[in-house]
């Protein structure tokens, strides 16, 4: 068997196949990376209109409390992340991560509070893991069950509102971050005011059996086009949000990858519940004392793009090495090559001048601030 046969598909792959798609190995599924529009185009569409992504590839999941009380399963969750979970009102999402004992990140996620029970959604490439972990840890007071007939649909964009408003009226009530159970073409979809571009938008779990039905519905409106995956890493970079396995993993930690706001009160020291998750002792004390290094927006100069895995230096000549390139390309919106990485805290400052190296040349870079566009969230 080779190694196409050997990938998984999502429930819309007739879909792309049909828009003309090229297909790639993606996290072991078979995914569009562009359309015939090409990946510059996409990218545009989505800041200047609306877009629209498969993600079903992405893990959804359901922790249950055995106790019937979901204040339950939301302390459960709390043994694994280091966000407040409790606090988290019915109807609504919060962004978080798995940390392992060293204080790494083992996979970042979102949690949502659905009233009777929480829904997680985890990435493709960690679902199996993350499944494993959470039964390992949390089957003594909740249910995990990972969701394998659901599409995960997103909806991104200025636009995007527009775009489900002809199916579901209600669209301009909801709030970054909103979630709720609507009919979409008479399918109960859940729909959560939230994506991964930097624009407005929307993510939509839909029973298995409709998502082409409700992709077909969407792709409908004159301002909706298809986006594929080569599109969604130059949002998200621009975007400055993290993919995991490139910015973050078990060698980064929540604070070293500036990602301390989505750590709140409740679980720092001093809260109603500090700490108690895997990593606390070292997570509490960057949060106190900072860290040797921090993940930083980088822009070099010219148009050239630095990829991830480009080493850093402080000096033209490639003498002191001081970090290294996460993610990197070029930004469509933005007009120049944009990337991220992790630098010591010296070299942190907006506007320090370092550099990378690129093919055998060390190219001036600039330490800048993230997210390199402005978000458009409806909050």
């Amino acid at each position: 068997m080779d190694d196409t046969a050997a990938l998984k598909t999502t429930p819309l792959h007739s879909l792309h196949i049909s828009l003309g798609a090229r297909m790639v190995p993606f996290a072991g599924y078979d995914m569009p990376v562009q359309y015939p529009a090409g990946v510059l185009k996409e990218h545009l569409q989505t800041r200047t209109s609306a877009g629209l992504f498969d993600v079903s590839h992405m893990g959804q999941v359901i922790l249950k409390a055995k106790s019937g009380s979901n204040a339950d399963a939301a302390l459960a969750l709390e043994k694994l992340v280091p966000v407040d979970i409790l606090g988290l009102k019915e109807g609504r999402q919060r962004y978080g991560f798995f940390t392992d004992e060293n204080g790494g990140i083992l996979d970042d996620l979102m949690i949502t509070n659905r009233g009777d029970h929480l829904f997680v959604v985890v990435n493709a490439a960690c679902k199996d893991a993350d499944v494993v972990h959470m039964k390992a840890h949390l089957s003594d007071a909740c249910d995990v069950t990972l969701l394998d007939d659901r599409a995960l649909i997103a909806l991104q964009g200025p636009r995007a509102e527009a775009v489900l408003a002809e199916l579901w009226a209600g669209v301009s009530d909801m709030k970054f971050m909103d979630v709720l159970e609507v009919p979409l073409h008479d399918v109960t979809c859940i729909v959560s005011r939230s994506g991964y571009s930097g624009e407005d938008g929307f993510e939509i779990s839909v029973p298995a059996e409709k998502a082409e039905e409700i992709a077909k519905a969407l792709l409908e409106h004159p301002d909706c086009e298809p986006i594929g995956l080569g599109a969604r890493d130059s949002l998200r970079l621009e975007a400055g949000l993290c993919l995991y396995g490139n910015d973050i993993d078990t060698t980064t930690s929540p604070i070293e990858a500036s990602l301390e706001w989505a750590i709140q009160k409740a679980r720092r020291a001093g809260g109603d519940r500090e700490g108690g998750f895997p990593g606390a002792e070292r997570i509490l004390g960057e949060l106190k004392d900072g860290t040797s290094r921090r993940r930083v927006g980088l822009k070099p100069e010219g148009k050239a793009p630095v990829r991830g895995h480009s080493r850093l230096f402080a000096d033209a000549e490639g003498k002191t090495e001081i970090g290294e390139v996460t993610s990197g390309g070029f930004g469509p919106s933005v007009e120049g090559p944009v990337a991220m990485g992790y630098v010591p805290a010296a070299y942190i400052a907006p506007g320090t001048a370092i550099f990378a190296e690129v093919r055998g040349k060390y190219l001036p870079v600039t330490v800048a601030a993230l997210p390199f566009i402005k978000p458009t969230y409806k909050r």
